[in-house]
């Protein structure tokens, strides 16, 4: 209505008024035009006021979506530190709300302000209609033929922006590598590629920004020029001078802006949306099973033990019986690198952790303990050979099954804001309190527990030291139903008193231990020692491996020196 009256009273003072010499009939229906203007505005308040109610629950559950995602990924082993996860949860999904805002707004302003319009121009005089339409309609099929292609570039840019973001964080990762390997302009041509392919996709969307700007001066702009071309014929044909006005002051004020609004909008916020849409809804790369699926899941009694509070249902696991287990942990024939491009750290390497073993891994810093750890818990395929996960292939096994069957810690455990006894029971949160209270006297958590304040007091990770989260997460190992315990230097930051308590803890439950030894305690406190040296590996007892591994002999006299 706002529209309407807008040149229609325009058209009325000057054909009904000033041209005909009656000034008061003029100013009325300009106050009128004035006054249609005023009332719009409550109108445009309730509609930002509303808006929220769309924009809002859009964003809610596109973060809600980015969450799972990159929860999802990390939970089942998916690689760590996706450089796009971020952006997915921060810029993306508030570009999406407010893209979509400006969607919502652009195309009620050109609904309503088209009808107001075309009802004006109407009820002035059908002819503008010939004038009018034929250009503002072909601007507009241009811009819906060109919509698809716009978001195809825009997809190919961000595709592109992400990828150098890849490579960037992947170059990074394996600089010390790349360096090693003399490979920095391989590197660099790599790099060079993702950042000129980036450079092309936003070339592309360069180009149809252009078409775009010939689409609204075909719809916007071309009614004028035709309007004043017309406007001789328009005036023989009887129209009056005012009701020409009124039909410019229509496509200057009302059309012209609200179809440059609804192509701009369309065209940059509308071809962000459907690609950051398409990219945020994807589904989740395999889904979590059903509520009903997961106790086949879940590991048998028999793989879990007889630990109290550790007979979790479940189908039977892998070809081993009570009387006769499988192996906690197999690698046959292991070849692994953490980068594609890096020199194996693992080559044709066998190994056989049974039940009840405690081994530690020791070697030189770089030699591959945190890539065979990485590789025995299935978060890094091997490029060749295959690893078992009590007698069966890890990759055979579903993620949530995995995770229930081993675990490992980190040499900086994670730890959140929460009570302390939900920070123990991070990896089994049906544990009972009996359960809890076990672990805390094994383990020795109890000043801790004190020093917080007790079990059921929120802790802050930030109050806590490097030692403290470190007997955190080796208390989460320990409750966990897992039957294979991986420990990557997971008490370096224990004194060695602490570090033995929590290895003999560890050590009595059901199930193997594996660990990356710190010091030289630890190897003694091992059934057997796994010696990396780069070229094979060497394994037995510290005695053994004393009197035939000069490695192993340096690496001892090493640890006794820093001993004293």
């Amino acid at each position: 209505m706002q529209t309407f009256l807008g040149g229609y009273c325009v058209a009325r003072s000057l054909d009904d008024g000033f041209l005909r010499g009656q000034t008061a009939a003029g100013l009325l229906w300009l106050v009128c035009a004035a006054a249609a203007v005023l009332l719009g505005g409550p109108v445009i308040r309730g509609v930002f006021a509303q808006l929220p109610h769309l924009t809002e629950p859009l964003r809610d559950a596109l973060v809600r979506r980015s969450v799972a995602h990159a929860l999802h990924r990390a939970a089942t082993g998916g690689p760590a530190g996706d450089p796009a996860a971020v952006s997915r949860l921060t810029s993306q999904t508030e570009i999406a709300r407010d893209s979509f805002a400006g969607l919502v707004l652009a195309a009620r302003s050109f609904v309503f302000v088209a009808a107001g319009a075309v009802a004006g121009l109407v009820a002035l005089a059908p002819q503008f209609l010939l004038v009018v339409l034929p250009p503002l309609v072909l601007g507009i099929v241009l811009f819906t033929a060109s919509l698809l292609p716009m978001a195809r570039a825009q997809h190919r840019y961000l595709d592109a922006d992400e990828a150098v973001g890849r490579r960037a964080q992947a170059t990074r990762a394996a600089l010390r590598d790349t360096v090693a390997c003399g490979a920095q302009e391989q590197t660099a041509e790599a790099n060079r590629r993702a950042v000129e392919e980036a450079a092309a996709a936003q070339r592309a969307m360069a180009r149809w920004a252009a078409v775009r700007t010939l689409c609204v001066a075909t719809a916007g702009q071309a009614p004028v020029l035709l309007l004043l071309a017309a406007t001789p014929w328009l005036l023989r044909e009887g129209v009056g001078a005012g009701a020409v006005v009124g039909a410019f002051t229509y496509v200057l004020q009302a059309l012209l802006p609200a179809v440059h609004t609804l192509m701009t909008v369309l065209g940059t916020a509308g071809a962000r949306l459907f690609v950051i849409l398409d990219r945020l809804t994807q589904p989740l790369p395999g889904q979590p099973p059903a509520p009903a699926q997961r106790a086949a899941l879940r590991p048998a009694p028999d793989d879990l033990g007889t630990r109290p509070g550790h007979t979790t249902p479940g189908t039977p696991d892998g070809p081993a019986t009570r009387a006769g287990r499988a192996p906690a942990l197999e690698l046959l024939g292991v070849r692994a690198a953490w980068h594609p491009a890096a020199p194996a750290v693992l080559d044709d390497l066998d190994l056989t952790v049974e039940e009840g073993l405690h081994l530690a891994v020791v070697g030189p810093s770089g030699i591959g303990k945190s890539t065979l750890l990485h590789v025995a818990a299935g978060l890094l395929t091997p490029r060749q050979g295959e690893v078992r996960l009590l007698g069966r292939p890890v990759a055979d096994r579903h993620p949530h099954h995995r995770a229930a069957l081993r675990v490992l810690v980190p040499q900086e455990p994670y730890v959140f804001t929460g009570t302390l006894r939900d920070n123990l029971r991070y990896l089994r949160p049906d544990a009972s309190r009996p359960d809890v209270d076990a672990t805390v006297a094994a383990l020795g958590i109890g000043p801790l527990a004190d020093r917080l304040g007790g079990l059921d007091r929120e802790l802050d990770p930030q109050t806590l030291s490097l030692g403290e989260r470190q007997l955190i997460g080796v208390a989460r190992a320990h409750l966990s139903t897992a039957r294979l315990l991986l420990l990557d230097e997971a008490t370096c930051h224990l004194d060695p008193a602490a570090e033995a308590v929590a290895e003999r803890a560890l050590r009595e439950r059901p199930g193997a231990l594996v660990v990356v030894a710190h010091r030289l305690s630890s190897a003694l406190r091992a059934d057997r020692v796994l010696v990396l040296d780069g070229t094979r590996a060497h394994f037995g007892t510290h005695t053994e491996l004393l009197a035939r591994c000069a490695l192993y002999r340096d690496l001892v006299g090493h640890w006794n020196d820093a001993r004293t």
